[in-house]
């Protein structure tokens, strides 16, 4: 047998795996889940009756235009659906943005730190990562990433609101700096939390597409509609963008469970809005009590977040386990704590309070 192993590409060499969430352990202490930014709440009205009558044709392929869902994210957002593409969650369709505009010799930008999947996903197309720090706010430094831009700066994340750190770039900073990009970057506005914000100042990011041809809307069901083990996320760009995204998609990717889920999600709108308000209200609480505390935290519209702790970062991860929630640690730098069920909450709370007073 030879012992030659076939040859694979160099530019996979060195890249960082994704790293989920940490679950809780079904046989220890840890009794609630805040690494992953889950929505806590059960399928919405008519979902799950959605997904079992879709799970009886499983011998069947789904429809690979999406057909029904697109129609109803046209509606939905007052889209043409020639302006639409589906993938299998947000991150899907970004792997496939990048797909469409960058590959080796060109350039990825995007803030940092942010969504960690970024670089992953870059380095995956053979493109380079130009990572451009966060302010000393936790905030995207859009003036220094309009200065960042080259010749071969091909696309630019702005993940708005931020993930982990919940932080938001708001209307005259966002249309400033989007002057100053020039026309043939694609600018993907990145909103799997666009649902949770109450800012606002923040603009949405569908607005800002309709009159710039260089922007595209990144969306998801995973986090407010609760889909997230369904894998179905879409864009809103513009025809050439949305077409590019449509060549590049896996075929049959999004699921007919999924789609029809998705679907019956969007049409429970009101009792999603009436789920959003709820833990928006608990991300008030956790806030304002890890700022009274004494915790120097960054406001967030999110659903979750962001504690800076340098070094103490995966003692504190450790003493949040221990008491019983898993928060999702990023050594060195911080820990990000979705907002789930109260009593988790509660606990985070708890923990917070004494680890400050015993670090501190």
């Amino acid at each position: 047998m030879s012992e030659t192993s076939p040859k694979l590409r160099a530019v996979l060499d060195g890249i960082p795996t994704y790293k989920p969430g940490k679950p809780a352990a079904a046989d220890g202490p840890v009794a609630y889940k805040l690494s992953s930014n889950e929505n806590p709440y059960p399928p919405l009205p008519g979902v799950m009756e959605s997904a079992l009558a879709a799970a009886a044709a499983f011998n069947r392929y789904p429809d690979m235009a999406c057909t029904g869902l697109m129609n109803e994210l046209s509606e939905r957002f007052g889209v043409p659906v020639s302006h639409l593409a589906t993938g299998t969650g947000s991150v899907g369709v970004a792997q496939q943005l990048i797909q469409s505009t960058a590959g080796p010799g060109d350039e990825v930008m995007y803030a940092w730190r942010s969504f960690e999947a970024y670089p992953i996903i870059t380095q995956i197309s053979g493109a380079t990562s130009v990572q451009v720090p966060l302010t000393p706010g936790d905030v995207h430094d859009l003036d220094a990433m309009a200065d960042a831009i080259t010749e071969r700066t091909r696309l630019i994340f702005v993940c708005n609101p931020n993930n982990p750190t919940g932080t938001v770039v708001r209307r005259a900073a966002l249309e400033r700096f989007l002057d100053r990009v020039p026309s043939d970057v694609l600018v993907v506005l990145d909103e799997a939390y666009r649902e949770f914000i109450r800012d606002t100042e923040v603009p949405d990011g569908v607005e800002i597409y309709r009159d710039r041809p260089n922007v595209a809307v990144l969306r998801t069901f995973s986090k407010a509609y609760g889909l997230a083990g369904l894998r179905v996320g879409f864009a809103i760009a513009h025809e050439p963008v949305a077409l590019a995204l449509r060549k590049t998609a896996v075929p049959f990717g999004v699921s007919q469970l999924a789609q029809d889920a998705a679907v019956a999600s969007l049409r429970a709108e009101d009792e999603l809005l009436g789920r959003v308000g709820s833990l928006v209200c608990e991300r008030t609480r956790v806030y304002e009590g890890l700022v009274g505390q004494g915790w120097t935290v960054p406001e967030t519209q999110a659903n979750f977040v962001w504690l800076r702790l340098g070094e103490r970062t995966v003692q504190f991860a450790a003493a949040c386990e221990q008491a019983g929630v898993v928060v999702r640690p990023f050594p060195g730098e911080g820990v990000r704590v979705t907002i789930g069920e109260a009593e988790a909450n509660d606990i985070f709370l708890r923990t917070a309070e004494a680890f400050r007073k015993e670090q501190y």
